[in-house]
């Protein structure tokens, strides 16, 4: 059995470059900016890899725009990518779920057509336990594509379906990156002995169905009803076999969108008492996934509409979200709307 899923072997700036020809208008430097991030996030494999030999676990004494408190790799994370991007002249701007504002290009460089949208390091309450963490990342074309100003706080803030490329990167067992431009999603592994990003999975398309679901349960008690229905009959047998759903949680979105991904269900967080508006961020987190979750073939919605068309009004708004197969999400929607959770 080969050890790639693929009919032949393309690293990662290979399969930008041919993704381009699809493009005669492109001028090359989308695929600049693609190579300049793929450096960072090879970076970040290495640093993540060597966290406790480098002395960059715990926590610091800081805490971030959302009031948490700021563990070492978070920032270290977040200044890797500032600086690999912040020079190449790609860009016009760029948002970090770990920074209060924008974040500026410096004047002495270009200002590029694109935005970049971050969060450096997700599932931040793992890292000290060697539990799977990742950095998401999205791009944006900036609204005047013709300026050499500065980008906006405008150009950050467009709604999902805006988004020219998405992905994630998940340091686990393996690095993983998970890329779309809008024309199905592919995987590819780092291989750390040549360097590069491999493509080991093609045009991923996630189950229509699944039988897996995954959700903070300890947060049942401040669930809307609806969620609390929803939940009970995905744990109820079915004469069809379908049911119970089995829990899987990692408590880091990177980690439990991929087992989605591949195995199909649902990721949910809803919004609760204690959080009324939801937890995660739909610039950094929720947008990004929800694109890729549609590109291969899934739905993700804030429980009543796309979440890819919601207008952000802050760069750190939250947003309830109800991720994965499509007849999944649909249930989960239904059972929102049969309690008049809306």
């Amino acid at each position: 059995m080969p050890f790639l899923k693929t009919s032949t072997l393309v690293t990662i700036e290979r399969h930008i470059a041919e993704e381009a020809a699809f493009h005669p208008e492109a001028t090359g430097e989308f695929s600049r900016l693609l190579r300049d991030f793929t450096l960072a996030l090879r970076i970040l494999a290495r640093d993540v890899r060597r966290a406790g030999l480098n002395d960059v676990l715990g926590m610091t004494d800081g805490m971030n725009v959302h009031g948490e408190r700021v563990k070492r790799l978070d920032i270290h994370a977040n200044e890797v990518i500032y600086r690999a991007m912040d020079h190449g002249g790609h860009l016009c701007v760029m948002a970090s779920e770990e920074s209060d504002g924008l974040m500026s290009i410096p004047d002495d460089y270009r200002k590029g057509k694109y935005v970049l949208v971050f969060d450096p390091l997700d599932g931040s309450s793992n890292i000290d336990v060697n539990v799977s963490i990742g950095t998401i990342f999205s791009i944006y074309k900036r609204l005047d594509e013709t300026a050499t100003t500065p980008g906006t706080l405008a150009d950050v803030l467009q709604p999902g379906y805006k988004q020219v490329a998405a992905g994630y990167a998940m340091y686990g067992s393996s690095t993983q990156l998970v890329y779309t431009s809008g024309n199905g999603v592919d995987v590819f592994t780092f291989d750390p002995t040549i360097g590069e990003f491999l493509l080991t999975f093609e045009k991923i398309r996630i189950p229509k169905r699944g039988r897996i679901y995954s959700v903070n349960s300890g947060n049942a008690h401040k669930w809307p009803q609806g969620v609390r229905d929803y939940v009970s009959n995905l744990l109820r047998p079915s004469e069809d076999g379908l049911r119970p759903y089995s829990l899987r949680y990692v408590g880091t979105m990177v980690a439990d969108i991929h087992r989605t991904l591949h195995y199909g269900g649902i990721f949910m967080y809803p919004s609760d008492s204690s959080s009324p508006t939801g937890k995660l961020r739909l610039v950094y987190e929720v947008n990004p996934m929800a694109f890729i979750v549609e590109q291969a073939g899934g739905r993700a919605t804030d429980g009543r509409q796309r979440v890819l068309d919601i207008q952000p009004d802050s760069l750190h708004q939250r947003v309830p979200c109800f991720i994965g197969s499509e007849d999944d999400v649909r249930d989960a929607e239904a059972a929102l709307v049969a309690a008049g959770d809306f």
